[in-house]
């Protein structure tokens, strides 16, 4: 097992780079910034259909007006995805634009738009009260255009790059305010991309008659049945895990590329709620709440596993600390602090216990009537609870919680405790040494970590390949910028990790260690790929050790802006979540 984990960490620096993809993070950071919609749209259809799981009939116009804010939320879910995604693909192609030349990324968002709309949207007149009408047909413009709108963002963004990059632009002279020089600049490249997804409109529908959004979904969907196969549901959740495991973080690799079908299965399962049918779709959005159950790796059950039935007692701590955390599916304390990531006795069980939960998940919705997920809830929301509510309230799905909590004990505990007998061992070893007896080395456990943990804590760490191909573990820590600022006194510290709930761990750790010395910091906590429009406010970034391979990115983003950006390791960072007054220390030292 030491060997395959050693061969899998040489290649970590090549998942590294698929990880930082600049069409795979457009992506995910596109529909990042979409997940209000998704969210909020949810409230509304509870709002209208919850009651009546207790037998409560709602007005008839609440309940149309609540659908109405649905349709025109999550309706236009495609559109907006078309936007959010151009506009942080042109941050990423903005790095590499020559000198003096940058992408308008305001105006590739609306370009964007416009060219999802004339890919997926069909115009037709009917008649309406004696009147005819001239209407568009909206099926396209929420989840079921998910996919040409990325095709439409990235189309529009490499026509942007054409344009400005050979100056094919509209120049006014000098004396012509900023703002509208850079109007009429935007008028060829936004021509040129609204006319080649015009085109491409044209093509498709004299051709196969049909809009391009139909054709994709077409030529698909043979991929998407495989896909919610067992085996199509196992790999999905094996690459996740197996990704995290190495240190990268898996969702941002493996969800991107399904998260358009997944959300639209989530949404005709939703329809077919409440049309009174069974919701049979399996791979959705929230079967997240399966696979990562507690967490990537399913590691809901550990914390408690690690409290009752470990000796070692740098197991138990790791499990009360983490027990919290792990219920909202921030178990990062848990992967980092046992460690998990690249524990050669945690392979098998991280990997297997997510593969066996959708596999379970899909056997009930198939063949013993749970529902599909159907109301979209937050990722945070406690898996148990969230899955109760997404089944719409079934009890059968409160059975299935159960089971799958009694599965994954069962896999992951056997793995645990043969960690923990080497832990005591090693333990002892040391109380040995300093001549103590078996008490005195459970407290010396408890305080440093065992060799073993060590090493295995030194290599999870994500290295992303920079530029130059070399891994980030490889390259020296960055010494202090001339530009930041070494007074802590109105420091302002912004904390990034995948989805803002790592991140909160330690800006909250900053916050109260601020209070506790009486140090004027204030701190916030990101998601990585949101923080493009406010970053420029703060003057520490600290990169969580999910995102730690994008550092070569941030690095000249934030250089170009002055700020200081730090990047602690997974342990170093769980221990700062911790330790309140020492993570005002830290700051300290690595500003001086």
């Amino acid at each position: 097992m030491d060997a395959i984990v050693k061969m899998l960490e040489k290649h970590q620096p090549f998942f590294e780079k698929i990880s930082r993809n600049i069409y795979l993070q457009a992506i995910k950071d596109g529909f990042l910034g979409c997940m209000p919609i998704v969210l909020t749209s949810s409230i509304f259809l509870l709002i209208a259909t919850l009651p009546g799981v207790v037998g409560i009939t709602l007005p008839q116009p609440l309940i149309d007006w609540c659908n109405k804010l649905y349709n025109f939320t999550m309706g236009v879910m495609g559109i907006m995805v078309a936007g959010t995604t151009a506009k942080n693909f042109t941050a990423s192609m903005n790095r590499r634009m020559p000198a003096g030349k940058v992408l308008n990324d305001g105006s590739t968002m609306v370009a964007a738009q416009c060219s999802m709309l004339l890919l997926a949207v069909t115009q037709f007149t009917t008649k309406f009260n004696g009147s005819e009408l001239s209407v568009f047909d909206c099926t396209s413009m929420g989840t079921r255009g998910l996919f040409s709108a990325y095709i439409a963002a990235f189309i529009t963004v490499w026509v942007y790059k054409f344009c400005v990059s050979r100056d094919l632009t509209i120049k006014l002279p000098k004396e012509v305010p900023g703002a509208i020089a850079q109007n009429f600049r935007d008028i060829i490249p936004f021509g040129g991309a609204v006319i080649i997804c015009g085109i491409i409109d044209v093509i498709v529908r004299n051709l196969m008659g049909v809009p391009f959004s139909e054709l994709l979904i077409k030529l698909l969907s043979p991929l998407f049945t495989a896909a919610e196969t067992y085996p199509g549901l196992i790999l999905i959740q094996a690459a996740t895990a197996f990704f995290w495991f190495i240190g990268v973080h898996g969702p941002s690799i493996v969800q991107p590329g399904i998260d358009p079908i997944r959300l639209a299965n989530q949404a005709e399962n939703l329809q077919v709620l409440l049309a009174g049918g069974h919701p049979a779709h399996s791979l959705t959005f929230n079967m997240s709440l399966v696979g990562e159950f507690g967490g990537t790796g399913a590691t809901f059950i550990v914390p408690l596993l690690l409290i009752l039935f470990m000796k070692s007692k740098q197991l138990k701590a790791v499990g009360k600390a983490s027990i919290v955390p792990v219920a909202f599916a921030v178990n990062e304390p848990l992967l980092f602090g046992a460690p998990m990531i690249l524990n050669p006795y945690m392979l098998i069980p991280f990997v297997a216990a997510g593969c066996v939960n959708v596999s379970v998940a899909k056997f009930f919705i198939d063949n013993v009537g749970m529902n599909g997920f159907s109301f979209v809830v937050p990722w945070a929301t406690p898996a148990p609870i969230g899955i109760f509510i997404t089944t719409n309230f079934q009890l059968i799905a409160l059975v299935f919680v159960a089971i799958i909590i009694l599965l994954d004990a069962i896999i992951y505990l056997p793995f645990l405790k043969a960690y923990d007998k080497l832990l005591c061992d090693q333990e002892a070893e040391r109380a040995a040494e300093l001549g103590l007896e078996s008490d005195g080395a459970a407290t010396i456990a408890a305080s440093t970590s065992a060799p073993a943990v060590e090493q295995a804590t030194a290599a999870v760490e994500p290295t992303a390949a920079a530029a130059d191909s070399k891994p980030v573990a490889d390259q020296p820590e960055p010494a202090a910028d001339a530009s930041a600022k070494k007074d802590v006194d109105g420091l302002k510290v912004l904390v990034l990790c995948a989805g803002a709930g790592t991140s909160a761990m330690l800006a909250n750790a900053i916050k109260e260690g601020a209070a506790q010395t009486g140090e004027n910091i204030a701190s916030s906590a990101g998601a990585y790929g949101q923080h493009t429009a406010i970053m420029d406010q703060y003057d520490v970034i600290v990169l969580a050790p999910q995102v730690r391979s994008y550092y070569n990115d941030m690095k000249a983003d934030t250089d170009r802006l002055g700020i200081k950006l730090l990047a602690p390791r997974g342990k170093e960072y769980i221990d700062l979540t911790r330790d309140p007054a020492g993570a005002i220390k830290w700051l300290r030292e690595n500003l001086d």
